[in-house]
């Protein structure tokens, strides 16, 4: 067990905003499976390692001491391959995100959510603008090359975007309102950003995100791919790619529906000294199909598993209960590190909760530490140690806004006389004595919601709902299958049926764009009345002055502008509630066993950059697979 400060330095510059907007994967709540998405390095140079036996292992019985096992990460069996679509159901190789997963692809940079910074990865050195924040240029690390051998240039590129604009993949359709075109000039990438009438970008960031949340892909295999899909788009994303050409350390050796096993490229590039200067570690990278999360717990426990992406239901009584070897990025609660914030949306034309004082009354009213204990066993932080606003509790997000200037709007929950007298100074009391308080003659009772199985979001909606029968509010419960719930929530075209008055929805981790794609989501009024809506503002809410400083955000440049803008925000927002953070989720869940392998990331480990907890696979989580060893070489 690794012994540490809980320290928590994670600084994050004040430009983390804007990202590529596709539609958020569904990751599954803490207990729950997974459900499939809706639609400087070090440079020391080290000698590759000699390769291991060319003797086939069995990939059911592949050697441990070369083996890194995962859970969390994969639920039912793989469909593809597929680099461009977003249908392949392949938790191991395929998720472009504000963390790209980089094991099999690979993005032009690596974000870092622990310092907000980005490092190279096909990248070859730092990206620069021109003066007017239009174009943003980069080079091809030379060492660079595909699994063919042939190298990786600028014209890929290029090539990856025009198939992603020809075919209107999920990635051209999510940025062709920001980008003009991505172009090859001289050997180096030029991205040429959407103009504004009057010659600014349309939005400068889009661009800065793009780099490090998206593949670039072989030019000639993306060719071969168009040829067998004969120019369909239909059919080039539902190509399983068995073919495909990657530039990663890794790639697929096997896959069922019982496990999927990915095996080291002893030719990867990244071993080159301009790079990581080595192989990664371990030779395989295996995941055994879980079929929930306590047979994967019970794995981790035996030791089958080495890096858990799942929630563990009180993990700590592992190490100090179980004496077992495992351990979490941090020590002590919250034991992660906290970056989404699971969010109870209020229907906004539900009658009384177009009222502040009855949306403002509920959530003051919430048990947040009971949520916090019982439904994430403290693997989050209160909201006395992160308070509450837009931000998560990273450092760097919340030195983006004046804590002193919000205080008075700041709530941590459980205020049930202070919900009391908010409704009774707004004339909203009991008037026939039945113990419930009325707004124009009509009794508040209301339906909290969220999907069937999601268990920690269905023990935080249980405690909403307790907190409205303390203040004279009639709050009940459902919980409708995700089928229909996802159906529901986000056609935000049609109004919200009954039985949807309060509901449970994500919000956006770390990333590049942050935080200010993660207010953009909660509260922009853009995505009212959109069918299909994905990207959030899911009850409805709108404010022309926080839609206005949404829109200026992307092009400041001053940090004092920034905080200012955010601070309004988050004023905007505390004072509205629209909606009210539940708690604080891990961008991964971070939880490793020792038994067989040691050496992973945790805080204060002392590497730099620092390697965030990843899990080993996204962004520069990646850079923890050349720092394992193993407990008993």
């Amino acid at each position: 067990m690794k012994k540490i400060l809980y320290i928590v330095s994670l600084l994050v510059i004040a430009s983390m905003i804007l990202t590529a907007c596709a539609s958020p994967a569904t990751e599954a709540p803490v207990e729950e499976v997974a459900t499939e998405a809706a639609p400087e390095a070090a440079t020391e140079e080290v000698a590759p390692e000699e390769p291991a036996s060319s003797e086939p292992a069995d990939p059911n019985s592949l050697p441990r001491n070369e083996t890194l096992y995962f859970n969390g990460q994969q639920w039912g069996s793989v469909v593809g391959w597929n680099p461009y679509s977003t249908s392949n159901n392949n938790g191991m190789a395929i998720a472009q995100q504000d963390n790209a997963r980089v094991l099999m692809f690979e993005t032009p940079y690596a974000y870092n959510m622990l310092d907000g910074q980005v490092y190279p990865l096909l990248a070859d050195g730092a990206y620069t603008w021109n003066d007017a924040l239009t174009e943003l240029s980069f080079g091809i690390n030379p060492a660079a090359h595909w699994s063919d051998g042939s190298p990786v240039t600028a014209e890929d590129v290029a090539y990856t975007w025009a198939t992603h604009v020809k075919y209107n993949t999920p990635t051209g359709a999510a940025n062709t309102a920001y980008i003009e075109d991505i172009v090859a000039s001289d050997g180096s990438v030029v991205i040429k950003a959407k103009l504004k009438d009057d010659g600014t970008a349309v939005n400068p960031l889009v661009v800065q995100a793009y780099v490090s949340s998206n593949y670039v892909i072989q030019m000639a295999w993306t060719q071969t791919l168009e040829e067998r899909a004969g120019g369909d788009a239909t059919a080039l994303l539902a190509d399983t790619a068995e073919d495909v050409v990657y530039s990663g350390p890794y790639h697929k050796y096997f896959a069922d529906d019982s496990k999927v096993v990915m095996i080291r490229d002893d030719n990867y590039w990244g071993q080159d000294a301009s790079m990581f200067g080595k192989l990664p570690i371990p030779r395989y990278l295996a995941h055994t199909i879980f079929k929930d999360n306590a047979a994967g717990t019970t794995a981790l426990t035996a030791g089958e598993v080495d890096v858990s992406q799942q929630f563990n239901s009180n993990v700590n009584l592992l190490w100090e209960q179980d004496g077992l070897p495992i351990s979490t990025y941090l020590p002590e609660a919250p034991y992660q590190i906290g970056a989404s914030l699971p969010t109870a949306f209020f229907n906004l034309k539900s009658p009384g909760l177009d009222q502040v004082a009855v949306r403002k009354a509920i959530a003051i009213a919430v048990d947040y530490p009971t949520i916090i204990a019982n439904a994430m066993t403290n693997q989050s932080a209160t909201f006395d140690q992160a308070p509450r606003s837009l931000m998560n509790p990273t450092a760097g997000e919340q030195a983006l806004y004046d804590h002193a200037a919000v205080a008075d709007l700041q709530w941590a929950g459980n205020d049930i006389e202070g919900a009391k007298a908010l409704l009774d100074e707004a004339g909203i009391v009991d008037t026939d004595g039945d113990g419930w308080r009325e707004y124009n003659g009509q009794k508040l009772s209301y339906v909290a919601t969220c999907p069937n199985g999601w268990s920690d979001w269905q023990a935080a909606i249980e405690v909403v709902a307790a907190a409205g029968k303390e203040i004279g509010i009639d709050i009940t419960t459902n919980y409708p299958e995700w089928a229909v719930y996802q159906t529901v929530v986000t056609a935000s075209d049609q109004p919200l049926p009954e039985g949807y008055d309060i509901f449970m929805m994500w919000s956006d981790g770390a990333g590049p764009t942050q935080p200010w794609s993660r207010v953009r989501h909660l509260i922009s009024s853009e995505y009212v009345g959109m069918a299909g809506n994905w990207n959030g503002n899911w009850g409805g809410y709108a404010n022309a002055d926080a839609d206005a400083l949404i829109a200026a955000i992307p092009g400041m440049t001053d940090g004092a502008e920034i905080n200012a803008a955010y601070t309004e925000l988050v004023k905007i927002y505390l004072t509205d509630v629209p909606s009210f953070t539940l708690m604080y989720r891990p961008q991964s869940f971070h939880t490793v066993n020792e038994s067989v392998w040691t050496n992973f990331p945790y805080d204060g480990d002392g590497t730099n950059p620092p390697v965030p907890p990843m899990d080993l696979m996204d962004g520069w989580g990646v850079a923890g697979l050349y720092n394992l060893e193993l407990v008993n070489p």
